[in-house]
């Protein structure tokens, strides 16, 4: 193939989420340099041309044709439109544009089921405000799998250091112990051992598992969670061939020894093992849907309304996500 041959392929999607944070101009921030991958953008053109504006960075929004194309030039966006509901000020909350929210993530899920899309990366949006106008909403994760239609879904986080999964999301800790059953537990770890086979190319993902109490239970003494609930599912699961370590103290399980040794972590709660990862990784990190029909990553951060149009957020975690969802795409397609 000559060195110079143009490949068209498939583009991943953005979705910018809240329209009055930071993710519409870390989209700008991002097409400032040249992408060597396509992407398009779906949001209101008028809100990214007068963030543009207000940020002091040029950008020409180029209108996509629906075909593939190879990647864009510096300064350039390809774009899908989507109109705001109403104006939209920087790091000011409009709940009249939850729907528009909505409406380009819905655009985005439906033309990734349709495959006109190879993977859709997701910019932070406001789960309060989707709420507060009048449309219940706990997340993207759970939306997406409810969009997809898929019985269950699995968050992981990944920085250059470790991969993060949950085998319970967005809980009251008050609720976790009863939503870890053998049955939810070994649905997690299905799907997590599948999906680092088939997108992140382990063919046998060695998998560290926390324990869900102190010292991992200390051997009944301090919870009997892991006895009855969390060994039985790992040995069933090793007895088939799996590679799953522990139940393991969370206090000691992020040491490096032992993250070198793993292809990733599955821990039993949210803030069990997100917070090792955002401090190790904060600004790096992706945070992936698994077990979706189609590819998911987002950026490892919220809306940031403080920082919204003054043009110093940091783009690093959307490029990150953005080049994960590509490498996973590739590895999905050389799969097949």
């Amino acid at each position: 193939m000559a060195r110079n041959t143009i490949i068209k392929q498939t583009p991943l999607v953005i979705t910018p989420g809240e329209p009055a944070g930071i993710g519409p101009e870390l989209a700008i921030q991002l097409a400032q340099n040249t992408l060597d991958m396509p992407v398009v953008c779906i949001a209101s053109a008028d809100l990214l041309a007068a963030r543009a504006r207000e940020i002091g960075l040029p950008i020409k929004l180029t209108p996509w044709n629906g075909q593939a194309f190879s990647g864009s030039a510096a300064g350039e966006l390809v774009i899908q439109d989507v109109p705001l509901s109403e104006n939209s000020e920087s790091g000011h909350l409009n709940p009249a544009n939850a729907n528009y929210v909505l409406a380009c993530l819905n655009h985005a899920i439906d033309a990734c089921l349709n495959e006109r899309f190879a993977a859709l990366v997701t910019g932070p949006l406001h789960k309060g405000l989707i709420n507060e106008a009048g449309i219940p909403f706990s997340g993207h994760t759970e939306y997406l799998q409810t969009r997809c239609d898929v019985n269950k879904v699995v968050m992981m986080l990944a920085s250059p250091k470790m991969k993060v999964a949950l085998a319970t999301t967005h809980l009251p800790i008050a609720d976790v112990p009863g939503a870890i059953t053998q049955a939810s537990l070994a649905e997690v770890i299905e799907i997590l051992i599948e999906d680092l086979q088939s997108k992140f190319g382990c063919e046998r993902p060695r998998i560290l598992v926390a324990g869900l109490n102190p010292h991992a239970g200390e051997g009944g003494h301090l919870g009997r969670e892991e006895l009855d609930v969390i060994i039985p599912v790992l040995d069933a699961f090793n007895a088939h061939g799996a590679d799953l370590v522990g139940p393991l103290p969370a206090d000691t399980l992020f040491s490096d020894d032992k993250l070198a040794q793993a292809d990733a972590v599955l821990a039993m709660y949210h803030d069990q093992g997100l917070p090792v990862l955002k401090y190790d990784g904060f600004g790096e990190a992706v945070n992936i849907t698994l077990g979706l029909p189609i590819i998911r990553t987002s950026v490892d951060h919220g809306t940031a309304l403080d920082l919204a149009g003054t043009g110093q957020a940091d783009p690093g975690s959307l490029r990150a996500a953005i080049n994960m969802a590509n490498s996973m795409s590739i590895r999905l397609k050389n799969r097949a």
